[in-house]
């Protein structure tokens, strides 16, 4: 074994332990942070209902939430897959998180590859077209749009088109008992998911224009685009096969890391929305202190963000193989 062998193994144990840690640290605030929010937890587990507990069993649940030897017995639950009770909800919460993260996801995705996706190719072709007024009106409408927060922007889409108009559902993600096609249910899907969407991705695509734009800017004034022009290739190639493949490494790290904050802007969008899916479902068990649900959501959105990152470390050397091969 030589020794660039023995250094690529040594670090990705490296990276495996670092993540590891990050994962325990995330685990352990996941599961003390719930703990700190304002009210009592341990009297909202049975506040509605006929369930009357006396003193001395409302002070054994309490100490069993509280107690440090709780975090081990947390920790042993999660290696068994079991996120506890919801005794909000009256039902796992695995079942609970089953039913709506598949509907994050799909946000989440969706908007995250449109906006990324069409920023790109939107932010490759205003560079190549630098100077015009064209280019100059659409940077400025970007940098406007960029400062607007994601829970403005649904607040006014809401109110426009699903409260005044009424052209999309205010709330949902899909018609409930509705009987119909497959195809049909996929149009009703889609048609639920348009706010929403359209909210993460204006709050998400400038960014992502404005980044593609300002990398290709200073590709263009390379040595080796100026070279590729001198042979005659088409404007084409030379724009997306040499100069946007170059600009790809640093909207890389924006498609991890804006992904990362829009796990964040998903959960605000959702509860703007009525979307059944993880955010809805945080909020309704920080009203009910639901401290089951709520550590499982601080958790999975966690995890999701740390595996972004790692996700980022294997596809930069993919990207620009230069990062390794300088490493």
């Amino acid at each position: 074994m030589n020794v660039n062998s023995t250094h690529q193994i040594s670090r990705r144990l490296g990276l495996i332990l670092i993540f590891g840690l990050a994962a325990l640290i995330m685990t352990y605030l996941s599961y003390s942070l719930p703990r700190l929010l304002p009210g009592d937890f341990v009297t909202a587990m049975y506040a509605g209902s006929d369930v009357t507990l006396t003193v001395d069993q409302e002070a054994e649940l309490r100490a069993y939430y509280t107690e440090e030897a709780g975090f081990c017995n947390y920790l042993l639950k999660l290696v068994k897959l079991d996120w506890g009770y919801s005794y909000a909800f009256l039902t796992p919460v695995s079942a609970l998180f089953l039913e709506t993260f598949p509907w994050t996801l799909l946000l989440l995705g969706t908007a995250h590859i449109i906006s990324i996706s069409i920023g790109f190719i939107a932010g490759v072709e205003a560079s190549w077209r630098q100077g015009t007024r064209l280019e100059k009106g659409i940077v400025g409408g970007m940098t406007l749009l960029e400062g607007i927060p994601e829970i403005s922007t649904g607040v006014i889409l809401l109110l426009i088109f699903a409260l005044k108009l009424q052209w999309f559902p205010a709330a949902g993600a899909e018609t409930a008992y509705a009987e119909v096609s497959f195809w049909v249910r996929v149009l009703d899907i889609g048609h639920h998911l348009a706010l929403p969407l359209i909210t993460l991705v204006l709050a998400y695509f400038p960014g992502n224009f404005l980044l593609a734009r300002n990398s290709m800017m200073m590709i263009i004034k390379a040595p080796f685009i100026t070279t590729a022009r001198a042979k005659g290739l088409p404007d084409r190639r030379i724009r997306y096969a040499h100069a946007a493949r170059n600009a790809l490494l640093p909207l890389a790290t924006r498609f991890g890391l804006r992904l990362a904050f829009m796990i964040t802007g998903v959960l605000v969008v959702e509860r703007i929305h009525s979307y059944p899916g993880l955010g809805t479902l945080l909020f309704n068990a920080i009203q009910a202190r639901d401290l089951p649900v709520i550590q499982a959501v601080v958790l999975i959105s966690s995890l999701m963000v740390l595996a972004i990152i790692l996700a980022l470390e294997l596809v930069y050397k993919i990207i620009d193989p230069r990062i390794e091969y300088e490493r």
